[in-house]
This record gives C-alpha cells, structure tokens and sequence, in this order.
C-alpha cells in the first residue's frame, strides 16, 4: 500500500481511506488513497452511489458490452456506513447493465459493507475476466485472488459457508453468485450474505461474465471521527426523529408488508401479469395480517432499530421447516399477485429458490408471469415448456426458475430477460411488463396514480420503484386532486412542518391549503435526496425517508469528515448523481419513446375492482414526463438536460 492505515487516518477521517483496483484479466491490483481525489470531490460525490457513478462515467463507453472485460463492476460503500449512525449500512454495486443496457446499479446493506469499510476500503473497482473462476479475499491489507472451481455451480448461500469454513471464520462477509451469475442470466443478482442482495439491473450477470464468483471481506480497523462529540450528539437526534415518525411503530412492526392491504383495496395489483388489479381472497392469504402467524421477531442489518426484516418460519403443509428471511412486499407482489401464488409458505419457498439460483426476485417472477401469460394465451404450449405453466402452479414456476438459471430449453431465452424475449418469442412483446428493460415491481399505475408510480418512467435504472419515492405518501388515500399531476396528503400539520426542505422549494412542491404534492416536482426532490442516501449508505425505509433530510445530513457529514458542506450542497449532490447518471444512459442508446409505461396500461383499462375501468391517458402521463423535465432543467420533449443546468453542476456532456 502507499501508506499505512495510521498514515492515512491522519489525513482522513469518516472515510476509509483506500480505494482498491483489481484487473481479473492479469491479477494487477492497484491502490490509491482516497484522499487524492480531493475535498472538492468528496464534496461534489459523496461516496458510494456518487463514487461509482464518477468512475463508471470516466471510464465505460456507451458501446461497451455489458458483458465483456471493458465493463467495470463498483462496489462503494456510504460514507456513514460503518458508523452507528442507525441504518447505515448501505454498499452500492454499479456497472453497465447487462438487463438495459443502461446505468446498473443496487443498493444492499447487511454486513458486508461494513466489513469492507472496517478492511480500510471505501470502494472496490474490478475491471477484465479471470481466464477461470476466482474469488476475491479482502481481509485488511491482504488481497488475494483465488481460485474457485470447487466453487463454481455453488448456490451463493452455499458459497458462503464454503469460503467461511475455508477461513474458519464464521464472520467473513461474502458477496457470491449462484448458477444465474454464472451462466449470465441478464437479471442474476449478486448476493449478500444468507438473506440479501444487490438485486437488480443483472449485476450477477457482470460478476459471472468476469469469472468472477464471490467477494470475501473482513477488516479490524476502525473509523475516525473529525468530531466525536458532535458526532454523536447528531445521531442522538437522528436516532429520536425516527423513533417520533409516524411511520415507525407500524412498520418497524410489519416492514414493507405494510403496503399489502392498501395496494389490493386501491385495485392497484400487478395480477397475473398486470391483467388484474384484484385477487379472489387476497387479503386473507398474503397480507400484513398474517405476519404474526409466521413470524415471531424481526431481521435488521448492522446498526438498524427497526427490524424490518421477518424471520419466517413455516410450520405445516408442504414446506413445513422452512425458515428463511422473508414476507417482504416485492416477492409477494411479484410471485403472491403477478403469478397469483396463493399463500405466503409457497412465496417464501419461491424466494428461497431465487436466492440459491441467485436471480433477482422482482425480475425473475414478472418473468414467469410474462410466460404464465403466453401459455394463458397459446403463445407458447406444453410442448415448449415439457410441462403446463397455469397461474400458481408453484411446481412448474420452480420448474421454470431453474430453467431460467440454467439457461435449459425456453429458459435460454426467458433468461435474457421479458423485453428482449418479447422480440424474440412471435406475438410476445405487447405482454413484456417493463420500462426501458426493466420489468416492473409492485402496483400498477392505472390502480394508483403517485410520485412512486409515476417514477417508473423516470427511474435512471427503469422500471423500479426504489429511487423515486415521496415521503410522506399517505395510503389512506387514492386520489388525485389534479389528475396526474398532484397527489393528496391527507397527513398531520406536524409531518408536513418536519419535512426537512428549504421553504421556496416546500411552498413549490406543497400547496398552500391542503399541502397535497406536486408530483413531477416531488419526484425530482425524492430522487435526488435518495440518491444522497445511497452515497451516504443509509436505507431508505419509509421512517427514515421521512424523518431525515439535507440538513441533518450536512451536520452529520460535516462533524464525521471535518469537510464543511452545506443543506444546498448536500442535495446538489444528490442532484449531480442523478444527472450524471442520465447523461451515461443517453450516451448508451437511451431515447425519449423508452420511457413508457407498456401498451397495456393505456389501451385496456381494468377489468375489476375499485379502479375497474381505468387506464392511463398517454397525452396526460406524457404532460407530466414534460413537466418533470422542465423541473430538472432538461428538454420538455427529450429529456436532455440543458447545458445551462450542466454547467450548474459542474457537468459536460
């Protein structure tokens, strides 16, 4: 290394210090001083989200294959992570994504960063392909690469308790593949640890066409604080902001299984492919209410109060003695609705399956239901599949999964995910549920109208319902006052007056009565304070997407770091972020007609339920994406941002 650990904490503090390169292609591993890259940047980038999308910038073409040696795959943690400030925890893993084609990138917390930033890195860059398969080991100032043929064809849990047993160390944190990364299925996931993920965008898929099956870290060094006492005194006060969120007692209770019963009574259900809003029995079988019957305490990553994670446990029918981390809202949404599985254990058995083959569980289950759907339609036939593929057959979804992670018959071309398969398969493309490449999570937009649905079409990454969000959505409420365009509030005078944003911007995004919200506005605020979150490495969970805010996170950063920064320039970092992120995915084929909901949401409108008859206007919904992008300072009609807001942030394109 170029200098100690003792050497570099001198100079800084919050940060690690290193920042670690590694070329498969000839083993060259190369470290450099984080501190090199300058205050202005650390500023400017913050770390984990902001750091890789600065190198992916600089050094990804916009022809680069997703899957080839010239893509790079970024692990940055948060600059807070590591610390106790609660919840953050947070690591993002970026690349060229082998699903779109565009910006790459998850977010995922548990251990593992941690253990990275405690190792002396606060991020990992790894360019080429291993001319065979290795791992990683990253144990302080050791690094290794490996080889890992005994390995490869592992499930990533089961590479976890290979490489721990290897290194007779039951605390080594371990970022693996299973079969879908290693045979490239364009929607693989990388996972973290026993029960997490960076999930989607195809991540697994860049790791396996590396050769690359795991990540193995462990650190003992610890984090310097500029100034102690402010330090914690701040997370004093961040720790009781979340604890008075009206959010936090319901969901550190429920966790994101919160969102189960108001999204079936709004209609609002990806059913069967998005054909349905409603589901016959719904609420008995897959909601919040029947957390207790199979969870008894919760599961929470390093430094997190809330737990919002279930310890599931099934203890009779078919799959009694399973137990895993579970009972969270997106493969209920995907498997319990889009491929109308009718009770939790066989949702958690579906989990498990996508968590050992290492698939994105969003992804992965829109994918079924697009084939559930062909078969529905005589797209495909039995004759296609070897076996009959009806809704909430969860012996021939497993079937199908394991097709897909092993790239067997139709599986090869479901495993290039459901938009490149509808241009594959005759007659298929209309029922491929996605937004620029992604298949779509969560609730339909013809059910309910919001900044979170609406942030499917401006979502840098597709269609995904993490990066754009307002927090204090209220699902008490399914109402536009202005259709498209405004969403009610309908919460307490004391949240709106904690929303911690500058007042001309609150009286922009607010209405002054009824304090209802402006949606394109409120999308450009969320997804640029969600994307400080993801630099900063703290979860975005609902309470403290609420409870937290610019503010608070300039004292933080500011007392952790000894670099002074402002409320205003905290979120312009967020905003750069996301600009920067924008200008990778034009420069990579991105244009204006790709960011549309699928035909289906504006020509059928749907059939049953409390939104029955609804479907989006295209002109209206495209008024709103013309909005939004004269809020962020782009073209109305292109979405390119002007040079003048470029300049602004210190960008070229």
């Amino acid at each position: 290394m170029p200098a100690t650990w003792k050497e570099v904490a001198k100079i800084m503090s919050g940060y690690a210090g290193f920042i670690l390169d590694i070329n498969l292609s000839n083993n060259k591993i190369t470290v450099q001083e984080t501190c090199r890259l300058g205050k202005n940047y650390l500023r400017k980038y913050l770390g984990g989200i902001g750091f890789n999308t600065g190198m992916i910038w600089e050094e990804v073409a916009g022809d680069c294959d997703p899957l080839g040696p010239d893509n790079l795959l970024t692990f940055s943690v948060g600059v807070f992570t590591g610390t106790n400030l609660p919840t953050s925890c947070r690591t993002e893993a970026s690349a060229r994504s082998p699903l779109t084609g565009l910006f790459g990138t998850s977010s995922s917390g548990n251990y593992w960063g941690s253990e990275l930033k405690f190792a002396g890195y606060d991020s990992l860059i790894i360019r080429g392909r291993a001319p065979s398969p290795v791992y990683l080991l990253v144990t302080n100032d050791r690094v290794e690469v490996r080889p890992a043929a005994h390995l490869w064809g592992l499930g990533a849990r089961e590479t976890m308790k290979a490489l721990r047993g290897e290194m007779g160390d039951g605390q080594l944190q371990v970022a693996s593949i299973g079969p879908a990364g290693e045979n490239q299925v364009r929607f693989a996931c990388i996972e973290n640890g026993p029960y997490g993920a960076w999930a989607r965008t195809g991540l697994g898929a860049v790791m396996g066409s590396k050769n690359l099956k795991a990540v193995a870290v462990r650190g003992r060094a610890g984090i310097k604080t500029a100034d102690k006492n402010t330090f914690l005194t701040l997370v004093k006060e961040a720790r009781e902001a979340l604890f008075r969120s009206p959010f936090y007692k319901t969901f550190k209770r429920f966790g994101t299984m919160n969102a189960t019963v108001p999204y079936a009574r709004f209609g609002a259900l990806p059913g069967r492919n998005f054909q349905t809003g409603v589901l016959a029995g719904w609420e008995d079988t897959r909601t919040r209410k029947l957390v207790s019957k199979y969870s008894q305490r919760g599961i929470a990553c390093i430094s997190c109060p809330i737990a919002c994670g279930h310890w599931t446990q099934i203890k009779e029918g078919p799959f009694s003695g399973l137990c895993a981390k579970d009972m969270e809202v997106t493969p209920v949404f995907g498997f319990g609705a889009g491929c109308d599985v009718e009770n939790l254990p066989s949702i958690t058995y579906l989990m498990e399956i996508c968590q050992s083959l290492g698939m994105d569980a969003v992804s992965a289950s829109l994918t079924v239901a697009f084939a559930a759907e062909l078969f529905q339609r005589g797209i495909i036939t039995e004759k296609d599949l070897g076996f009959p593929l009806v809704w909430g057959d969860v012996a021939a979804i497993e079937m199908l999964l394991k097709m897909i992670a092993f790239r067997e018959g139709l599986g090869d071309i479901l495993a290039e995910g459901t938009w490149r398969a509808g241009k594959i398969i005759p007659g298929a493309s209309e029922y491929a549920m996605h937004v620029k490449g992604l298949e779509l999570p969560l609730a339909d937009p013809r059910g309910r109208w919001s900044t979170w649905t609406f942030g499917y079409l401006t979502n840098v990454r597709g269609g995904d319902h993490l990066r754009c969000r307002n927090p204090v959505e209220n699902l008490r409420y399914n109402d536009n006052p202005r259709p498209y365009r405004t969403e009610r509030f309908g919460l307490p005078e004391s949240v709106f007056q904690a929303v911690d944003m500058a007042e001309e911007l609150k009286s922009a995004i607010f209405a002054p009565d009824t304090h209802d919200v402006d949606i394109p506005r409120m999308a450009k605020w969320s997804e640029d304070l969600i994307s400080v979150y993801n630099a900063l490495g703290v979860c975005i969970r609902p309470p403290v997407l609420q409870a937290w805010g610019p503010t608070l996170f300039s004292r933080l950063y500011t007392a952790l770091t000894g670099i002074k920064i402002t409320s205003e320039e905290i979120m312009q970092a967020g905003e750069r972020i996301w600009n920067l992120q924008k200008l990778f995915n034009l420069r990579a084929g991105e244009k204006p007609e790709h960011s549309v909901y699928p035909k289906r949401f504006y020509v059928e409108p749907l059939p049953e339920g409390p939104a029955k008859g609804n479907r989006l206007d295209l002109q209206a919904v495209q008024a709103t994406l013309a909005e939004y992008y004269l809020v962020r300072g782009w073209d109305k009609n292109t979405g390119v941002p002007y040079p003048q807001k470029l300049k602004s942030l210190g960008l070229k394109f």
